[in-house]
């Protein structure tokens, strides 16, 4: 094969124009593809960049137009030529007014034919192109989503730079502090039975550089989350985190949606300013989510009051406690037949409800239902009222006594109903801000209130007093920016009153000693002069995903893990060795 020797590459394939008309230029990448015309022989080079196309013509030197012959697709070759105006020009191709007439041609690296053709939407087995990632990355489409990733984390770094922020970077092996989703352990060779974890997110970190005095501090940070996996949600991801002092809430949230404005400028984003807000309660009573997607309707409402002594005991039943609430889909009389009905059944089954009562609406006005002969007409009429449906609709109602269940139900069936429907229009990007977020969150497993996001988080004035007496209606200093239905970010003002910090972790169960165990460098260091501060973390990943449109934050990373957590390239995870076990002092069960 050949060697570079004194050529160098003049221009990027995809970055060559008409204006170069007339000059000699060395490109160089790999071969897309070759046609070979007898007389005349086309190649397609690619880099990063785009396409160029490279002729071999009757003014090739002999030699070089033997060497085209032999190219093959994903053989890498470096090509010299004068830049021409094309005789059958390709307007879907940016560069495809102009080609490089050939003189000289090297062939730099021979490749095997590749287990799957290098094109965009490539429709191999997802799998098979994550065994040979590195030939996936080739793929345009992939490209640029990475290059796009590239622009973002400049912009995040040239915004927060120009308003102050400092990037420090936090360690990668700390201290096991279980809280949430579980830590990935290291064990450690030095110090026989105790174990690093990989960070979560820089939490505390970020606290203690408030704490030293850097007053604004950014990091594009490593996280890693031992938590089953999704199509939104990687072991290892990025977070944009930042910490602020001398701050309220509101400069957190105006600092961050500067930051969206200025990506929504630099990439030429539809976004609407400023960001709508919505408090917790309205996202939960409107949309059962805290999360909501706002790209479409498809508003809960609650008929509860219309349902006193119906007659039909699943509905009073629920009533004691809690609500019957519903949904309508639109126009959807013809989709939702009784068997997609049925399938729908069984979901909301799966995410905790009972059942799933239903009405449809035919063409003609005819009303067939679910639980219609349990109910007088009276009734029946008012549910439809206030559910404002008309011909060809379908209204589905959820009854329990667990009011939270209910709205979390009908928010999941929303989602579902939405994408059945081709609802959702996957060019917007509908950000919106959640606002006065309950403090604690009652947790049905442990069945005791837990910290909605985490212990450090300020409660409200006005909630300080009653924190004792009324855990339900704390309100915290915390808001959640969220993004076409998904968390991207969560921040709030944190607690430095070492009273008020001993209320909380009293409220939430915890003991001094686990207090010492978890929490105590941070609290010793509250001892010394705290400065009032905040932050916030936005998902790097998410809202890449998100700007692209992309089904999965695999689309977004270099070396994904797939939903077992593996990496099918390197096959990692991976036994290690009996000395590896030895020497840190870990014995295995058989």
């Amino acid at each position: 094969m050949d060697t570079m020797g004194q050529h160098k590459r003049s221009h990027y394939c995809g970055e060559v124009t008409a204006a170069d008309i007339g000059k000699t230029i060395t490109v160089a990448g790999w071969v897309q593809r070759q046609r070979d015309l007898g007389a005349l022989i086309f190649v397609d080079l690619r880099d990063r960049t785009g396409l160029i196309q490279l002729a071999f013509d009757e003014d090739c030197p002999a030699e070089v137009f033997e060497k085209a012959k032999t190219l093959r697709g994903e053989y890498v070759a470096l090509a010299v030529g004068a830049l021409r105006e094309r005789s059958a020009k390709n307007p879907e191709l940016p560069t495809g007014d102009v080609e490089v007439a050939v003189t000289e041609l090297l062939i730099l690296s021979k490749s095997e034919t590749p287990p799957f053709e290098i094109v965009e939407n490539c429709n191999t087995s997802e799998l098979t192109r994550l065994k040979y990632r590195y030939l996936d990355l080739r793929r345009p489409d992939l490209q640029r989503n990475l290059l796009l990733r590239h622009r973002v984390t400049k912009i995040t770094r040239d915004y927060f730079d120009e308003n102050g922020f400092i990037e420090i970077e936090t360690p990668m092996l700390i201290k096991s502090t279980p809280e949430g989703a579980r830590d990935y352990l290291v064990p450690s060779r030095v110090h026989p039975g105790c174990f690093y974890a990989l960070p979560q997110s820089p939490q505390m970190y970020k606290q203690l550089c408030m704490v030293a005095g850097f007053d604004r501090y950014i990091q594009l940070a490593r996280c890693f989350r031992d938590e089953d996996l999704r199509a939104d949600r990687q072991p290892e991801f990025t977070q944009i985190d930042l910490e602020m002092s001398f701050v309220e809430i509101e400069d957190i949230l105006s600092i961050v949606e500067g930051y969206i404005k200025r990506l929504s400028q630099n990439l030429s984003l539809n976004v609407t300013f400023p960001i709508p807000r919505m408090t917790y309660r309205d996202a939960m009573e409107r949309y059962g989510s805290d999360k909501p997607d706002t790209r479409y309707g498809m508003e809960l409402f609650d008929v509860s009051d219309l349902l006193k002594n119906c007659g039909f005991a699943v509905f009073e039943g629920a009533l004691n406690s809690g609500s019957v609430r519903g949904i309508v889909a639109k126009q959807s009389y013809s989709v939702l037949t009784r068997k997609e009905i049925d399938k729908l059944t069984e979901y909301v089954k799966g995410i905790g409800a009972k059942g799933l009562a239903w009405v449809r609406l035919a063409p003609d006005g005819a009303v067939s239902s679910s639980f219609g002969k349990f109910l007088p007409e009276s009734s029946m009429q008012a549910i439809l009222q206030r559910a404002s449906a008309a011909e060809c609709d379908v209204v589905f109602l959820v009854a329990d006594s667990k009011n939270a269940l209910v709205l979390s139900v009908l928010g999941g069936l929303r989602q579902e109903l939405a994408k059945k429907l081709g609802l959702i229009d996957k060019k917007l990007l509908q950000f919106l801000w959640i606002t006065d977020f309950p403090f604690f969150d009652w947790d049905e497993e442990r069945q005791q209130f837990v910290a909605m996001h985490h212990p450090f988080t300020s409660p409200t004035d006005e909630s300080i007093p009653t924190m004792e007496s009324d855990k339900a209606n704390v309100i915290a200093k915390a808001a959640d920016l969220t993004l076409n239905g998904i968390e991207l970010s969560s921040g709030s003002i944190r607690i430095t009153d070492p009273d008020l910090q001993a209320r909380i972790f009293r409220l939430l169960g915890l003991t001094e000693v686990e207090i010492q165990q978890k929490f105590g460098f941070l609290v010793e260091a509250f001892r010394y002069g705290p400065p009032p501060h905040g932050g916030m973390a936005l998902g790097l990943d998410r809202l890449v995903m998100q700007i692209l449109a992309c089904e999965s934050l695999r689309d977004v990373v270099a070396f994904p893990k797939v939903q077992n957590a593996s990496e099918p390239m390197t096959e990692c995870p991976s036994p290690v060795d009996e000395a590896q076990w030895q020497e840190l002092g870990i014995s295995r069960r058989t």
